[in-house]
């Protein structure tokens, strides 16, 4: 219209912006990772206590061990390395020595997010990375324990450590000996993550509360899994009830679906690349306890699928806004010509 001004505003990407922040996020991460790292602490006292104290502090000084050699700026306030060291105590058990702790948060945090790029950058999960790099070393290191015995805290007698995990006692066939209430309330064995189901549950759904995470990742992959072994079942045992339940509230499956799957940048970001990413790792899992050994089925399953994140990203990418798909015109054969004849 004559006389009104059409200036208009223009700016750089992106154009939505919400309060929500890193920090924020972070902290309700750890918010939600407090019931399980309470049920922890009230099953193993302070043996669980020092674990946490020690790889929260120790990612925490890798970060800005790593920081200070690139030349970059300390972005502790972000609490990412906190989150990654509880995340990695809870992925280990109570009587991890503390020098494998700190081994682990030095992969985590060192080598899988900082030499990766930083928080935004990393290709794989850290806190799983650090917990499978230990486990594929300890065989180099497994000989210096003796030195650090007189340097190992005792924190009085752990009579849990000499129980085998239930999804050890799944893969001998002692189905029998567990109960599926007490695996979903409060269960001694295994990692200080895998105490309680339903606390993990509980942090899960807080989670999803906040959007913080979605729906898709978690429920494929519990989804895979409750389908998966109700067809492939125990094969050391002839029990057959409760088998999909066991699978799931044993070896880490819910605290690596709810928060170690749905890491923000080592999952796709489209809904068909989640839906088909939580299945992929729901069938690796099964593949690992039915035909490998019980060793951190999930955390090897969720690192593979990590590295094939950029290609299911690729495939299952959305269209751009306003494109349409070029069709192909099929080619018609010229005809040829015919002279008329006079």
């Amino acid at each position: 219209m004559p006389g009104q001004d059409m200036r208009l505003t223009i700016s750089t990407s992106p154009h939505l912006h919400s309060e929500e922040s890193v920090p924020g996020a972070m902290k309700d991460v750890l918010i939600a990772l407090l019931p399980i790292t309470f049920f922890s602490i009230y099953m193993y006292r302070f043996y669980a206590v020092f674990l946490i104290a020690v790889c929260m502090v120790s990612a925490v000084l890798f970060e800005l061990l790593f920081r200070k050699i690139m030349k970059k700026q300390a972005t502790l306030y972000d609490c990412s390395a906190l989150v990654t060291g509880l995340l990695l105590a809870l992925c280990l058990r109570p009587g991890t020595s503390w020098w494998t702790a700190v081994l682990a948060a030095f992969f985590a945090v060192g080598i899988a997010k900082e030499l990766m790029g930083g928080l935004g950058w990393n290709r794989f999960n850290p806190a799983l990375f650090g917990l499978v790099a230990v486990t594929l070393l300890a065989p180099l290191y497994v000989g210096i324990n003796p030195s650090f015995a007189l340097v190992r805290p005792f924190f009085g007698n752990l009579d849990v450590l000499t129980q085998a995990t239930p999804l050890a006692m799944m893969k001998q066939g002692g189905l029998d000996q567990l109960c599926l209430l007490r695996m979903l309330i409060a269960s001694p064995g295994g990692a200080l993550g895998e105490t309680s189901a339903l606390a993990l549950i509980i942090g899960g759904v807080y989670l999803l509360y906040k959007k913080h995470i979605r729906w898709h990742i978690p429920v494929s992959i519990i989804g895979t899994i409750l389908v998966v072994s109700a067809i492939w079942g125990n094969p050391l045992t002839n029990i057959t009830t409760g088998i999909p339940l066991y699978h799931l509230m044993a070896g880490g499956v819910l605290l690596g679906a709810f928060f170690m799957a749905t890491d923000w940048v080592t999952s796709p970001i489209t809904t068909r690349g989640q839906v088909l990413f939580g299945i992929a790792i729901g069938v690796l899992v099964m593949v690992f306890r039915n035909g490998l050994a019980a060793t951190e089925g999930v955390a090897f399953s969720i690192l593979i699928l990590n590295a094939f994140v950029p290609v299911i990203d690729r495939f299952t990418r959305r269209a751009k806004f306003g494109e349409t798909p070029v069709l192909r015109e099929t080619a018609v054969p010229a005809k040829p010509s015919v002279s008329k004849s006079n």
